[in-house]
């Protein structure tokens, strides 16, 4: 095994650091390609888009920031930095499950949530099998998989640090709404880069904040979404399940 330590991103002044083995991981976790179905979900963005509230890269920036800064990306980056910190202790992280599986405010972003986690699960035990993979999906039976916690614990147990987990999460979740963005407005690709290249420069902040954030201090603030997310459920025509 490969256990050369290489630097894979900055935020501010401090440096993550990983073995080459769990970038690996990380790395094909948070790709498009892993299937979980990410690609199905727009969270609400497909409304925005019907409603014309979002027809630029820039347009798009400013909806998929509100996500990772305001809403369910921020609550899922500050779920997955608590839970990977009690990943050794079941019934604190259990906790943290049951809280991320139900800290949606629509059942469409719930249901984006609770697929992408237990398809992640399936996936990873097979591909990256871990004991404490298998004892939480025995322990946890049908209970609902949220994907940040389930992402969180596979990142424990295989070693993957903290603040990298954070971030490439974010940066997925990130990704992958800019995608949708591309192919719904529709955009040129280079916009949706030029989107990307804007989002990462606030990833990096937010995945800090996030990490910092106590739990009791956890909240959304953003309105705006939900609605997209409520009315999402009756548009006429559909090409996201959320």
């Amino acid at each position: 095994m490969i256990t050369a330590i290489i630097t894979v991103m900055a935020m501010g002044t401090t440096t993550i650091m990983l073995t080459e083995p769990a970038l690996h991981l990380l790395l094909a976790w948070t790709s498009p390609s892993l299937p979980i179905g990410g690609y199905t979900y727009s969270h609400g963005l497909e409304t925005a888009v019907d409603d014309g509230r979002v027809r630029s890269w820039g347009d798009l920036v400013g909806y998929v920031d509100a996500v990772i800064a305001r809403g369910g990306g921020w609550v899922d980056a500050v779920l997955l930095a608590q839970a990977m910190r009690v990943a050794h202790d079941d019934a604190a992280f259990d906790a943290l499950a049951d809280l991320a599986a139900a800290f949606r405010a629509s059942s469409e972003t719930a249901l984006e949530s609770r697929q992408q986690g237990a398809a992640f699960l399936a996936v990873v035990r097979k591909a990256w099998p871990h004991p404490a993979l298998d004892d939480y999906a025995a322990r946890r039976g049908d209970w609902p998989h949220a994907h940040a916690t389930v992402f969180a614990l596979a990142a424990a147990a295989h070693g993957v640090d903290e603040g990298a987990a954070v971030h490439g999460f974010l940066h997925a979740t990130a990704a992958n709404l800019v995608s949708a963005g591309v192919r719904l407005v529709p955009l040129g690709q280079t916009d949706g880069q030029l989107a990307m290249a804007e989002l990462a420069r606030r990833i990096g902040p937010i995945a800090a904040a996030a990490r910092a954030c106590p739990l009791e201090d956890l909240g959304t603030a953003t309105p705006a979404l939900e609605l997209c997310s409520f009315h999402h459920e009756t548009l006429y025509t559909r090409l996201f399940r959320s």
